[in-house]
């Protein structure tokens, strides 16, 4: 079976470049995705099972898990009264990532502001212990502008929202990447193993509205180079994996050595210290913000799609169809990664596929109206290409036929709805009278224009 077409996003919904883009990098994928106008850098591998690391163990790989190596300390490690455990493990910019007040700390949150004012350990103090961790392990943080409000904890699921640039060592201030200059902000979700785990160790130490300076040694940013390829191919408009797909032996070795942007293949060739320019716009506590579909667990996505469907349908009765079309997009995006695990064909392929084609029909309805007619062909063809009995199928890419002129594919088309449903002849009969109509006129204009220019 043929898998559907890729999606070309409406006005108002994230490119599916940006959806579902990943990069290799080191052991694991980086996924960089969009929020709204926001590209959003986040881990896309499934989470491990769930358990605690022994202690005295560093968790594997360049990033720690926040919460995997908090839970693996003495519940009241860092409070009032207790200490570290002997074995704590992770090095000073690991344990930068844990929130002060333990285990306890990263699935709590304050009851109110209030009580965020009154939880131990979230005020200056706290912030000036987590910024000698990080100095402790070659990160040194400048503040050009103080934060208000009180430290958030940045328990897993917590959302920052920041400009960056990022500028090299010794006096030269002509960024590598500016975050202002593309104009959207970076999101970045805590939990999710963003590849450069010194950002997120970063924002730990910041308030709302803070901006500062972190000088972080060479060993915190060897793979910022993949991550920054990937995020200036989202905003010119590329595919973030180009070139690591569908690629030849020689191609992958070409890719291997450069990433197709002179000053990035130098830093990752020589790896040296950076400097990253961070204000913290908003942070948004778990639940307070509407999840992307990428950011969703399988579960949620399955328990999502019905409602984002319902959504669509309630836009598009109310004559809103940019905003219907984005619903549906992300309806199918949730479907399509979940479909992606699955060996194609097999019943459970199947069966998300099924699911699949309605919300690809109302997607292509929605981009009729918008005049996007080649899309629909496309779609509807992928359709087809699987489901020949599909009578709507035929009957949206007829229309789509007839209004670019392929009148002898629209005529095939709606002949082909007649025979799976005359039930339909009356519709169909009204678009093969539309169609004719438009034949005429568009022959008599035709016969005014040569007539003007065989008369001169």
């Amino acid at each position: 079976m043929g898998a559907v077409s890729p999606l070309t996003p409406p006005a108002s919904a994230p490119s599916p470049r940006s959806c579902w883009a990943t990069c290799a990098a080191g052991d694991s994928i980086v996924a960089l995705s969009s929020s709204g106008d926001a590209p959003t850098v986040a881990e896309a591998q499934p989470r491990g099972p769930a358990g605690l690391l022994p202690r005295g163990c560093a968790p594997p790989g360049p990033l720690c898990e926040p919460r995997a190596v908090l839970e693996a300390q003495p519940p009241r490690w860092g409070a009032a009264g207790g200490s570290p455990h002997p074995r704590a493990c992770g090095s000073p910019l690991q344990r930068a990532l844990r929130p002060p007040g333990g285990a306890a700390a990263a699935v709590r949150a304050p009851a109110s502001p209030r009580a965020a004012r009154k939880e131990p350990g979230r005020g200056g103090g706290a912030m000036a212990q987590q910024a000698e961790r990080l100095r402790a392990d070659g990160v040194h943080k400048e503040v050009l502008r103080e934060g208000t409000g009180p430290l958030p904890d940045f328990r897993d699921g917590t959302k920052a929202t920041f400009h960056y640039r990022t500028l090299r060592c010794g006096g030269d201030e002509a960024p590598l990447d500016d975050s202002r200059a593309r104009g959207k902000p970076m999101e970045l979700i805590a939990g999710k193993k963003f590849k450069l785990p010194v950002w997120e160790a970063a924002l730990r130490t910041m308030r709302p509205g803070e901006r500062a300076r972190f000088r972080c040694d060479a060993k915190h940013v060897v793979l910022y180079p993949l991550v920054a390829k990937s995020l200036r191919n989202i905003a010119a408009g590329k595919d973030p994996l180009e070139g690591q797909r569908h690629c030849c032996s020689v191609a992958q070795l070409h890719d291997h050595y450069s990433l197709g942007y002179p000053d990035l293949d130098e830093l990752q060739k020589n790896p040296q210290p950076l400097i990253f320019d961070i204000e913290v716009l908003k942070v948004e506590e778990p639940g307070s913000y509407q999840q992307d579909p990428w950011a969703m667990t399988d579960e949620e996505k399955l328990q999502a799609v019905p409602l984002i469907h319902k959504e669509g349908n309630e836009l598009y009765r109310q004559g809103k169809v940019q905003e219907a079309a984005a619903k549906y997009y992300d309806a199918i995006a949730c479907l399509k990664n979940l479909q992606m695990k699955e060996q194609p064909g097999s019943p459970d392929w199947i069966e998300l596929d099924q699911k699949i084609t309605p919300l690809l029909l109302n997607y292509c309805q929605c981009k009729l109206q918008c005049e996007e007619y080649y899309e629909v062909l496309d779609h509807c063809s992928s359709i087809l290409n699987k489901y020949e009995d599909n009578v709507k199928a035929y009957f949206k890419r007829g229309k789509a036929h007839a209004a670019v002129w392929n009148v002898a594919e629209a005529r095939a088309d709606f002949a082909k709805v007649l025979a799976l449903d005359p039930s339909l002849r009356p519709v169909v009969s009204k678009e093969l009278r539309s169609l004719e109509a438009r034949l005429r006129e568009k022959d008599a204009e035709d016969k005014i224009r040569f007539k003007d220019i065989f008369s001169q």
